[in-house]
C-alpha cells in the first residue's frame, strides 16, 4: 500500500529554498561549510532528515529563524536523507555549485523562490520523494517584449552586463 502526500513549502519574504537528497550524517555540517564559503553575508538554515539510527532531523545555520524553519519543514517532509535549506542575502545560483560539490549530495530537486510542493510516497517502510512542483504551470511562449523584459531584469540585478 502506497499513500501519496504533498508537503507545501512556504518561503519567507526575501528568501529562496533549496531541496535535495544526500546520504550521510555529516551532510548538515558539510552543507553549512559549502554555504558559508560561497557568499560572505549569506543567512541560512539547514534541515537534514537522517534515514537510519535515531532518524532525527539534524539542523544547522547562522540565522535562528531560518534554522528553526528548516528543521520544522524537514520534520514535516520526513523523507530519509532529504535536506532543505532556506537562504537569505544570496540566490541559489550563488551557492548551487558548492552544494553540488558536497560529497554526500546526491540530487538537488529544486532551487527556487516560487511556491514549492514536495510530492511524497509513504509505505509501511518509510517515505520517499517522488518529485517537486516548482512554481506555476507555463502559460505560453515569450514574445519580443518578454525577451526585452527578461534581458532588462538580468541586467538590473547585476547578472549580465
Amino acid at each position: 500500500m502506497v499513500e501519496i502526500k504533498t508537503v507545501k513549502v512556504e518561503i519567507p519574504k526575501d528568501c529562496n529554498v533549496i531541496f535535495g537528497t544526500a546520504h550521510f550524517i555529516k551532510t548538515v555540517e558539510d552543507l553549512y561549510e559549502a554555504l558559508i564559503n560561497a557568499v560572505p553575508n549569506i543567512k541560512f538554515g539547514i534541515g537534514f532528515c537522517e534515514a537510519s539510527g535515531p532518524c532525527l532531523v539534524r539542523h544547522e545555520g547562522n540565522d535562528e529563524e531560518l534554522k528553526k524553519l528548516a528543521a520544522e519543514k524537514a520534520l514535516e517532509i520526513a523523507c530519509g536523507h532529504s535536506f532543505i535549506i532556506f537562504i537569505r542575502n544570496a540566490y541559489p545560483i550563488n551557492v548551487l555549485e558548492n552544494i553540488k560539490k558536497v560529497p554526500e549530495v546526491c540530487t538537488v530537486h529544486a532551487a527556487t523562490s516560487n511556491p514549492l510542493e514536495i510530492i511524497i510516497a509513504e509505505t509501511e517502510h518509510g517515505r520517499g520523494i517522488l518529485g517537486v512542483i516548482d512554481g506555476f504551470k507555463t502559460k505560453g511562449i515569450e514574445k519580443e517584449e518578454d525577451i526585452r523584459a527578461r534581458k532588462e531584469f538580468l541586467r538590473k540585478i547585476g547578472y549580465k552586463l
